[in-house]
């Protein structure tokens, strides 16, 4: 039976890094600047606004929101009296930061685009880990476009979609929050992953922009259910919702020259997400 997809939320520009949290949606309008939220009624909310291009969302353990600047290459602290820079990455990639997560421990992992622009290919880059007070340094490397990622809710693996590897790559997390015993997850062929979202059963959605689709995919690649997005393309997932089992897709015609394309669509699935942190 071919799952129903509705929307939310609508007019957006391109709506990127969602994160189910306290009953509602966060997520960033990357060409906008903005962060917001949006509740399973549709009812909208912004929750701050920051100048240039924005992505990638966590929570510290004080509730406290990260939020990836990309082209300033800044991970940004949102505290009570305003945004504050939590860690500059200027240093450690000359590239557009882009997605990230935040484990329990509070440590953010943040990937970048390895290229100055979209076009592919893009030259093989890092992911970064930043601790809780800000300190940031390379704990893996030679990645193609490290782009979604989670991070299991055991605390012991980080996985991230590889965009122009064509695969989900997994590590163990050492105690220090460093990553080794690098391993593919998942490799599909015209497989370019982009936002990706864990589920209790251990598989991962993924939105496959190439395709127009989202995948639940589970370790060695098997796919296990396809969704086609039939009138746009879709970026990024999250499954959330009062019972868990809501996938909110992120969509948007942008790169088809269709400007406030942008969408939150949802749908609903069999088997609930994870908590993020």
């Amino acid at each position: 039976m071919k799952k129903e997809i509705k929307v939310l939320l609508s007019g957006l520009g391109f709506p990127e890094g969602p994160r189910w949290r306290n009953g509602k949606l966060f997520f960033s309008d990357s060409v906008a600047g903005k962060v917001i939220t949006v509740d399973e009624k549709g009812n909208s909310e912004i929750v701050v606004e920051i100048k240039g291009l924005t992505s990638g969302l966590g929570f510290l353990n004080d509730g406290r929101m990260l939020i990836v600047s990309m082209q300033n290459r800044h991970l940004m602290r949102l505290d009570p009296d305003g945004l504050k820079i939590h860690a500059d990455l200027s240093k450690l990639t000359e590239f557009n930061c882009n997605d990230c997560v935040t484990d329990s421990y509070g440590r953010t992992y943040v990937g970048n685009w390895g290229s100055k622009t979209l076009g592919p290919p893009s030259e093989p880059t890092s992911v970064i880990m930043v601790t809780p007070n800000g300190e940031a340094r390379i704990v893996a490397d030679d990645l193609l476009f490290p782009n979604g990622c989670i991070v299991t809710p055991d605390g012991k693996s980080f996985i991230v979609a590889e965009s122009e590897g064509g695969r989900l790559t997994a590590f163990d997390i050492e105690p220090s929050g460093d990553l080794v015993n690098r391993r593919t997850w998942a490799e599909l062929e015209n497989f370019s992953p982009d936002g990706i979202c864990l589920d209790e059963e251990g598989a991962i959605w993924v939105a496959n922009p190439a395709k127009a689709e989202v995948l639940r995919i589970l370790e060695g690649g098997v796919i296990t259910s396809t969704i086609k997005v039939e009138d746009t393309n879709v970026y990024a997932c999250c499954l959330g919702g009062d019972d868990g089992t809501t996938l909110f897709l992120c969509t948007n015609q942008l790169f088809y020259g269709k400007l406030s394309s942008g969408r939150i669509d949802y749908l609903k699935v069999d088997v609930p997400g994870v908590e993020i942190p």
